[in-house]
């Protein structure tokens, strides 16, 4: 009976469940429709609305691209009239262009029949001249009675022989110069690389003894292996000579101001007593530290002396130097302020500027200072200086013309000038006495007087040039070509000189007539 019932109650839920759904299903359909419904006519409206919307904004487009379309017209042809300006602007200047090369091409078209009928005259002119020179050497041929390239043959055998006798006369004046004054040009040779560069040569002039306590020092001062020597003409740059002299020993080198400084040095280290490498590079640094004051206080008191104030601290420096400097056995630096004194005083008696004398006198020399490290003539070396360090253009220049090197301008120039030779040349300042010298001078003149044609003569630049002036109407220019060859040729042949003498003739025609 349970489990019928239990069937039945099944069989009824079932059913109940089954009714359900069926009108679930049905009423959920009918609310779907109603909605479909109300979503459709909503959809119309939304359509129309948007339909309508659309139209508007269409009409509002569409007036506003005919305003677009409009405003470009009118841009389009503003810009379309400026273009037509423009181009008929360039058009005119074309045309301007066009008939300016038009006249310039019938110009250059004149120009060029103008230079064709002259080259038809230069060419004419030409035949004439060399018809005539053709007539002119016929004749000449037929007064000689010799043919063009046989007076051509002549002449070029003549000129040879000529050369050949002048070049063989050369030849044999060299060779007896050099066997008889070899001795006197190799010293005037070697001298002059003592002054200008340091080289390893042995001179009275290119030592220093040191002194010093007992020979002991000597082995202290080789020290162990020759460390200490080493060290020591490594660091000075000077030969250190040690020899049997007793308690001395001997420092070589051509640089006076090196030597000097190695001397200070080995002094310092004799006194302390304390040798060895390090002490050495010490010393030598004092040493040079003490040469460069000295330098610096003997360059102050050589201006001082003078009087010459506002010199580069350089300039004063590189005058100091000049203490170490000779030249002929002469003092440079003495010399530099005396050549100084006697510009100051020829100057004061010509009443010229007095300190700018001074000035360039005191300079004049300032190029030997440097002379063995720069290369070039220390007149050049000294206009550099002078220029490096601001000098004015007439002490300059008195520095350039003090040798001759360049005419003297002013006259402060010329006593300079004037100073260093008398400077030079006075008995006593240098090697060459001045009995000598003056022998040697007029010597010279009157071997130039000895000649026909000459009026005077006038050796100067201490014999190193002489100027022969001539009497013009027995002398003409070619004659005076010939005269300074000749005259050169017989101071070669009977003067004795060291270096060269230049030889200049001078002829000059004046004419003078006075206005009454």
């Amino acid at each position: 009976m349970k489990n019928i019932d239990t069937i039945w109650s099944f069989i009824i839920v079932t059913l109940s469940l089954a009714v359900g759904v069926v009108a679930g299903y049905y009423a959920r359909k009918v609310i779907a429709e109603s909605k479909i419904g109300a979503a459709e006519e909503e959809a119309a409206k939304t359509i129309e609305e948007a339909n309508k919307e659309a139209e508007t904004r269409k009409k509002e487009l569409l007036v506003e691209a005919k305003d677009e379309i409009h405003r470009n017209r009118q841009e389009f042809e503003k810009d379309l009239r400026e273009r037509r300006r423009e181009l008929d602007r360039l058009e005119r200047r074309v045309l301007q262009k066009e008939e300016l090369i038009e006249k310039k091409s019938e110009n250059i078209e004149k120009k060029e029949q103008s230079l064709a009928e002259k080259e038809k005259d230069i060419d004419k002119t030409q035949q004439d001249l060399q018809l005539i020179v053709t007539q002119q050497l016929k004749e000449l041929e037929r007064l000689s009675g010799l043919s063009s390239e046989e007076a051509k043959d002549l002449l070029l055998y003549n000129v040879e022989q000529q050369i050949r006798q002048e070049t063989a006369l050369m030849i044999r004046t060299l060779e007896a110069e050099a066997k008889e004054e070899a001795d006197k040009r190799a010293k005037n040779l070697v001298s002059l690389a003592i002054q200008r560069c340091a080289a390893d040569v042995v001179s009275e002039t290119t030592v220093s003894v040191v002194a010093l306590p007992n020979d002991e020092m000597k082995g202290r001062i080789i020290g162990r292996e020759g460390r200490n020597i080493r060290t020591f003409e490594t660091l000075t740059g000077v030969d250190l000579i040690i020899d049997d002299t007793p308690e001395a020993v001997i420092l070589s080198s051509f640089d006076p101001i090196r030597r000097e400084t190695a001397r200070m040095a080995l002094e310092h280290l004799v006194s302390d007593g304390r040798i060895h490498p390090a002490r050495i590079e010490e010393m030598v640094e004092k040493a040079k530290k003490e040469i460069d004051q000295e330098l610096r206080e003997v360059g102050e008191q050589a201006a001082f002396e003078v009087g010459v104030h506002g010199l580069h601290p350089e300039l004063i420096k590189l005058l100091g130097r000049l203490k170490y400097r000779t030249s002929y056995g002469q003092n440079v630096l003495k010399h530099s302020v005396e050549v100084a004194h006697l510009a100051g005083v020829m100057a004061a008696e010509l009443d010229v500027d007095v300190m700018l004398s001074k000035r360039a006198g005191l300079l004049h020399d300032i190029g030997k200072s440097v002379d063995h490290e720069i290369s070039g003539p220390h007149v050049e070396i000294g206009v550099d200086l002078a220029k490096k360090y601001r000098e004015s253009k007439e002490v300059i220049h008195g520095i350039e013309a003090h040798h001759g090197d360049v005419e003297p301008q002013t006259i402060e120039a010329v006593l300079v000038q004037a100073a260093d030779a008398i400077s030079a040349s006075r008995p006593g300042a240098r090697r060459e006495t001045l009995e000598a010298y003056i022998k040697r001078l007029e010597k010279l003149e009157n071997l130039a007087d000895s000649f026909a044609g000459v009026d005077r003569s006038y050796a100067i630049q201490a014999g190193r040039e002489i100027r022969i002036i001539v009497k013009p109407e027995e002398i003409d220019d070619l004659e005076s070509i010939n005269l300074v060859k000749d005259i050169a040729r017989k101071v070669e042949q009977e003067l004795d000189y060291p270096g060269q003498i230049k030889v200049m003739v001078i002829r000059e025609t004046r004419s003078v007539e006075f206005a009454k």
